[in-house]
């Protein structure tokens, strides 16, 4: 019975390899953490305070249309920077962005009179820094992570995810409703200045001495390279497809009122999170699991699912259960396609691969909650949330059709993974992670 016990602990546990072995990581990661924690507080409160402000569906979601275009600009732009320059410049320099931006809006909330064209604006202007920002961000990590560690990294930034995901939206709905948005926005502002405090500390890491200058050739070099490769292109169309249709968290106000418990709005927010966690904790079997393309298919099908049924039931708790049913789901997603991409894209390509990853995971929630809030105005919340978990769940079996090389993609025999594994080993010791 022991062993078998020890068996099942060992086949689920987390690796921490990446945190024990390089220290540029663990900064990250402990940035990370620190961030998500504030961001994910600011995540309540801006919706919250909008809501507030106007009482409509259209103006919660239009957040998310203000900041569609800084997000698709600065991505792809952020890309190219990323593979042109001093990686730990450009996340440093857009962190000091960030933190102005959550000033901002912490002045705005103060004012007698919080202006809505302010929370718009600032929104839009933290979207394209953050942008600017991400595909620096990953692709750092197979430059701190040892290839064959690459999955054990991705298990972790997930659950970096939950574990801000989780307490945040519960304490940033705690902090709106019994003070107000100020002091969620004060959190916020004051994570972004410890984060910057630690990633001060990661080493320079200069571009590849053949590095392409950063250009709109290079932002189509990139482009290019992603639709050469159906694998690539499977887990961003299937991303897109499963957060357009199912994410529905501008939903999450009205419904929780429409349910009879408002106080339960910051604990929707969180449900999903839950679930990525207790999911994150047994992830141990995915770092052996070489079936990355198919994982995403089922997984994206689960969640669109999970979401569709929370549509039919009348209870607030199996409501939040099926919600944290569907965070699991997505969790899953995001380790096996993760995991592709670090473990395929070459380094002299990352950054602009990232900056694509960014428009595919970015833009689904952001034009998945403008659909969300135009449906909800239509039908109201539970229509707006069951009619766009069916339409997820068709979307992704269509695509696993239509996209067999994606589906039966397999990294002990991908070309791409064989290849990149072979450049890593080959990378003298001093460029190695510490």
């Amino acid at each position: 019975m022991s062993s078998l016990l020890t068996r099942l602990f060992n086949t689920f546990r987390i690796d921490l390899g990446p945190l024990r072995d390089s220290r540029d990581y663990r900064l990250l990661m402990g940035a990370g953490v620190v961030t998500m924690f504030g961001t994910f507080v600011s995540m309540v409160a801006v919706p919250y305070q909008i809501w507030r402000l106007t009482g409509s569906y259209v103006a919660v979601g239009a957040v998310s249309l203000a900041e569609f275009v800084p997000m698709v600009v600065c991505g792809l732009w952020g890309g190219a920077i990323a593979d042109a320059l001093d990686r730990r410049k450009i996340i440093l320099l857009s962190e000091a962005g960030l933190t102005a931006t959550s000033a901002m809006l912490l002045v705005n909330a103060m004012l007698p009179e919080p202006q809505l064209w302010v929370i718009y604006l600032v929104g839009a202007i933290s979207m394209g820094l953050a942008s600017l920002q991400r595909p620096s961000l990953e692709a750092l990590i197979p430059q701190v992570v040892r290839h064959d560690q690459l999955a054990s990294a991705a298990v972790l930034a997930n659950f970096r995810w939950t574990f801000g995901a989780i307490v945040a939206p519960a304490l940033g709905g705690l902090l709106v409703s019994v003070y107000s948005p100020v002091a969620a926005y004060a959190l916020d502002t004051l994570s972004f200045l410890i984060s910057l405090a630690l990633l001060w500390r990661i080493r320079a890491v200069p571009p590849h001495e053949d590095a392409e200058p950063a250009s709109l050739k290079a932002v189509a070099a990139g482009i290019r390279y992603a639709v050469s490769r159906p694998d690539l292109l499977g887990t961003y169309l299937v991303d897109i497809a499963a957060m357009v249709f199912a994410m529905s968290t501008a939903l999450y106000p009205a419904l929780a009122q429409l349910m009879g418990a408002p106080e339960a709005t910051g604990l929707l927010y969180s449900a999903a999170a839950i679930g990525a966690l207790v999911a994150s904790l047994t992830s141990g079997w995915t770092t052996r699991f070489h079936r990355h393309g198919l994982g995403v298919i089922v997984a994206a099908g689960l969640w669109g699912l999970a979401v569709a049924l929370a549509a039919l039931l009348p209870e607030i708790w199996w409501v939040f259960a099926l919600l944290a049913l569907a965070g699991a789901a997505d969790m899953i997603s995001g380790i096996f396609r993760m995991t592709m991409w670090n473990q395929t894209i070459p380094n002299e390509l990352r950054g602009r691969l990232a900056g694509i990853e960014l428009l595919s995971y970015a833009s689904g929630p952001m034009l998945g909650n403008a659909r969300a809030g135009l449906m909800g105005q239509l039908g109201g919340p539970r229509f707006a949330l069951g009619a766009g978990g069916m339409l997820c769940l068709g979307a992704v079996l269509a695509l696993a059709g239509l996209l067999p090389r994606f589906r039966r993609y397999d990294a002990r025999t991908s070309e791409h993974a064989l290849l990149e594994k072979s450049r890593r080993e080959t990378v003298p010791a001093a460029q190695t992670p510490a």
